[in-house]
């Protein structure tokens, strides 16, 4: 594995300029200040209640994600180039997914194999023929990104069904200008507290044709032992919209209503953080509590809109991802400005036999893992796990791909020892509406704490920090 790009610095004094800010304050600012700070970014946390729970301990609704106080920092130039790869790359998957439940013309020209789409358990053929408004079927995409040099960045995944992660990102600005007035008061960084506004007015903005003119937008949740269930609130009180659950919500003559203290209400977009499977007991799951029966019936018959749409998992599935260079050539006829990682797709003969003959040195994935888990990490597994994972490879090679063992960019992070540099890797947020894509200037920034560590997903013990791009 190549050694790490460095945001901070291009060699061992040389400071890159977007950076050179924040190597003056942390020069004067003595390590028991930091420590200090990073004590009181703690306690903000925990007293407004942000917590992520992890399925199966039993601290659970106790854990908070650990905050680095030190931001990380994006030029202008750089985020502008990263925000047209967005960009491009979310365009192309709706388009891809509206082909792909419409005439399927990628498939038919060879470009994706059908095989893999048709038997994706993602795939639902009650998406079939069925037109959403302006053909939108990912409203919030939420695209892991990690950077290995100055010039390239990297797509790791596209989360395009439920996303979460934007209320860290948000109460991180929040936490950081309650403690570093003075370095906001400074600099010119550019602002993340529109994006509930943004939000909203992406969701307004794909409201069915049969709504009213002020349509009502609802944000359904699993309900309070949902790990994210946090977040649900949070957003639901920051676009001043009811948050309901499935129970909340009936179907009347094929339109979604809520219940409310002032009778029924018409619902005309949910913004729904509750997977496929649960969403109509009458269309998927039969034994689901936390649906509404006849849901999609009202979809089907264009009275409401899901975001995301229904299906969108498609386009989660890591196989498919392998695909998306090729995605975008065919529906933009453009060169995609983000890279994709090298994947080899395990379904395939010679990539298998690749692959079981260097697991010490890849990363081998389920093509539907999420959260850190389902993978392996070749270089640090021992012996006895790269063997298990040949087994299930061996047994079910379509259901992994594989890829090289990134050098992860690292970025200045205060730990225990001072500080020092972490791997980190970045999710953006891409609002697409019927009007505009719209994408605020930051995101979550993830950052693996432990030295040498390249994962940095909370569950799996990472943190977070402030993504902040400079405005000038």
């Amino acid at each position: 594995m190549a050694a790490a790009f460095n945001e901070m610095f291009a060699d061992v004094d040389v400071c890159r300029p977007g950076y050179k800010f924040l190597q003056r304050w942390l020069k004067s600012t003595p390590p028991d200040v930091l420590a200090a700070r990073r004590s009181e970014a703690e306690l903000l946390f925990r007293r407004i209640g942000i917590t992520f729970a992890v399925y199966g301990t039993a601290e659970a609704e106790e854990r908070i994600i650990p905050f680095d106080i030190i931001p990380r920092v994006f030029t202008r130039a750089e985020w502008q180039r990263l925000t047209r790869g967005l960009e491009q790359r979310v365009r192309a998957l709706n388009a891809f997914l509206a082909d792909i439940y419409g005439n399927a013309e990628i498939l038919a020209a060879g470009k994706v194999p059908a095989d893999l789409i048709y038997r994706d358990p993602h795939f639902r053929p009650e998406m079939a023929g069925l037109k959403l408004p302006n053909n939108v079927y990912i409203h919030i995409a939420g695209i892991d990104i990690v950077r290995v040099d100055d010039e390239d960045f990297y797509v790791l995944e596209d989360n395009v069904r439920t996303p979460s992660g934007v209320s860290y990102m948000l109460e991180n600005r929040e936490v950081m200008m309650r403690l570093f007035p003075d370095l906001f008061a400074v600099n010119r960084i550019a602002p993340v507290e529109n994006y509930p506004e943004e939000l909203l007015a992406t969701l307004l903005s794909v409201a069915p044709h049969s709504a009213p003119d002020e349509p009502t937008v609802a944000l359904l949740t699993p309900g309070p032992f949902n790990s994210a269930y946090y977040e649900h609130s949070f957003l639901a009180d920051k676009l001043g919209v009811e948050l309901v659950e499935g129970r909340d919500l009936l179907v009347r003559d094929n339109v979604v209503v809520m219940r409310t203290t002032e009778g029924l209400k018409r619902v005309d977009v949910l913004y729904r953080r509750l997977d496929d499977d649960f969403l109509d007991p009458l269309t998927f799951r039969p034994d689901s509590t936390l649906g509404v029966p006849g849901l999609m019936n009202a979809y089907r018959a264009g009275n409401i809109t899901l975001a995301n749409a229904v299906g969108t998992g498609l386009a989660d599935d890591k196989a498919v991802y392998s695909y998306v260079p090729e995605i975008v050539r065919f529906y933009l006829g453009e060169e995609p400005i983000l890279k994709n990682v090298p994947t080899w797709r395990c379904r395939e003969p010679d990539a298998l036999a690749h692959v079981l003959a260097h697991l010490n040195e890849l990363v081998v994935k389920e093509v539907s893992g999420s959260g850190g888990y389902g993978m392996m990490i070749g270089p640090v597994a021992d012996t006895t796990t790269r063997e298990a994972f040949a087994a299930k490879v061996t047994a079910n090679p379509a259901n992994f791909i594989a890829q090289p063992t990134l050098a992860l960019s690292t970025s200045p992070t205060f730990v225990d020892s001072g500080v020092a540099p972490r791997h980190v890797d970045l999710r953006p947020f891409v609002l697409s509406g019927a009007d505009r894509v719209r994408i605020v200037p930051g995101g979550l920034t993830r950052v693996a704490l432990q030295q040498g560590s390249l994962v940095v997903n909370s569950s799996q013990g990472g943190g977070t920090k402030d993504t902040w791009v400079l405005d000038a």
